[in-house]
């Protein structure tokens, strides 16, 4: 997986993102809150452990000493950051979301093919950054999928966020934005 192939990953990931975000903002907030009896029970509690997942992913892949135990305690912070009494509503979440997001994509921007190849210890084993960054892309596709079927309970709309969709109509705009940052390299 290539810098390019990364950066088209999460530019899908923050359109889908935001589409999904989107949908949400037409939920009263005692919809957004209501426990649907899901493992996350409510559409915030899935939207907070998304965002938390992603801070807690994004400071692993920065520290310069990256171990397991390092791992697991910024999960266990990001449990306490995140916790759905600290962040109510949905103008919060928006709040923590776009900070994490802001982080999160100039990390993307700035990352480079060698980083990609450098592995961090994941519980026995090590992985590439280029796979825990395809692991985080997938797991926000998970839990929107779960946020479609929790809408869809609560009777409101949902809307498709496959990647062929963002292919098909969004990506022109990445393929432009690309190609202007790869120009601004070369110059």
């Amino acid at each position: 997986m290539t810098k390019e192939d990364v950066r088209l990953l999460y530019e899908y990931d923050r359109w889908a993102n935001d589409r999904i975000l989107k949908l949400v903002g037409a939920l009263t907030p005692e919809q957004f809150t209501r426990d649907l009896g899901g493992s996350f029970p409510s559409v915030r509690d899935v939207l907070l452990h998304m965002v938390a997942s992603k801070w807690a992913w994004l400071t692993y892949w920065k520290e310069s000493s990256p171990s397991d135990r390092i791992l697991t305690d910024l999960f266990t912070r990001s449990a306490t950051l995140f916790q759905s009494e600290s962040v109510p509503t949905l103008a919060t979440v928006q709040a923590k979301w776009a900070e994490v997001e802001k982080e999160h994509v100039e990390f993307v921007n700035e990352v480079t093919d060698e980083q990609l190849d450098r592995t961090l210890p994941v519980g026995n084993t090590s992985l590439s950054l280029a796979h825990l960054m395809q692991h985080l892309a997938n797991h926000s596709t998970y839990h929107r999928g779960q946020i479609a079927m929790m809408l869809r309970q609560l009777g409101a709309k949902a809307q498709g966020t496959d990647f062929a969709e963002f292919l098909l109509t969004a990506a022109d705009s990445y393929s432009h934005r690309a190609a202007q940052h790869s120009t601004a390299h070369r110059l």
